[in-house]
């Protein structure tokens, strides 16, 4: 059975995150951790389903249990290698080293021991996406934004941003397609623990779009998902 959370099926798009786990405490754990971060995330409790909803829609990393029902793991993985550079992240209870290296020379990008620190995981995840899928400069063709720089440019001018805009804004056209919520990108943005109020997102998303919409009363690329946040569309 398949479990899914905010994915983007058609197009260009692909789940970011698939998730291999037949514990189902486990695996809804996971799921929710990585939804947290921004991902778009899909759970399968069989190696079968993975692989079934791998070849169907993709994804950017898989993160794959051995010991799963009918087809395991090291199968999944060893499958995937065949058509696929996907990184992929291996998590099991079985620690013997033979098991590791099966693993590992199988394709595994890595291979992390359960229980796992959650944190660590998402720091491994957050690692691989930078590394694979991110560059110093993101451009969609409308804007461009360099992130070392920490300058973005709309048609090739360069726009006057505030740290918080230019963090904002990075967030949301990295995450382009989604649609991310108002508790999310405050978090993300002032932190939990800002004694700033969440009027303060509205604010700047008004001050965004009156930088880089044409018509700021009719936003065509920040868009207002009502009861739930913000999508930026290229």
């Amino acid at each position: 059975m398949e479990r899914f959370a905010l994915v983007n099926i058609g197009g260009d798009w692909m789940i970011d995150i698939l998730v291999a786990e037949d514990n189902a405490e486990m695996g809804e754990l996971l799921c929710d951790f990585v939804h947290g971060e921004g991902y778009s995330v899909a759970v399968c409790a069989d190696g079968e389903s993975a692989l079934a909803l791998f070849s169907r829609e993709g994804a950017k990393l898989v993160i794959l249990d051995i010991m799963l029902p009918g087809v395991d793991g090291f199968a999944v993985c060893s499958a995937i290698r065949e058509s696929s550079d996907t990184p992929i992240l291996m998590v099991s209870a079985r620690i013997a080293k033979d098991d590791k290296l099966n693993g590992l020379l199988l394709g595994a990008d890595d291979y992390i021991e359960k229980p796992y620190d959650i944190d660590i995981l998402l720091a491994k995840i957050k690692g691989i996406f930078n590394r694979r899928y991110h560059s110093d400069v993101l451009s969609d063709g409308f804007l461009k934004i360099d992130r070392s720089k920490r300058v973005a440019y709309k048609n090739g001018n360069a726009l006057e941003l505030r740290q918080k805009e230019f963090e904002l804004l990075l967030l949301l056209v990295e995450n382009s397609g989604k649609t991310l919520s108002k508790d999310y990108l405050f978090d993300r943005i002032w932190g939990v623990d800002s004694f700033s109020e969440q009027q303060t997102l509205t604010v700047h998303i008004k001050w965004l779009r009156q930088k880089i919409e044409s018509d700021p009363k009719n936003p065509k690329h920040i868009l207002t998902v009502w009861g739930v946040g913000y999508r930026y569309e290229r």
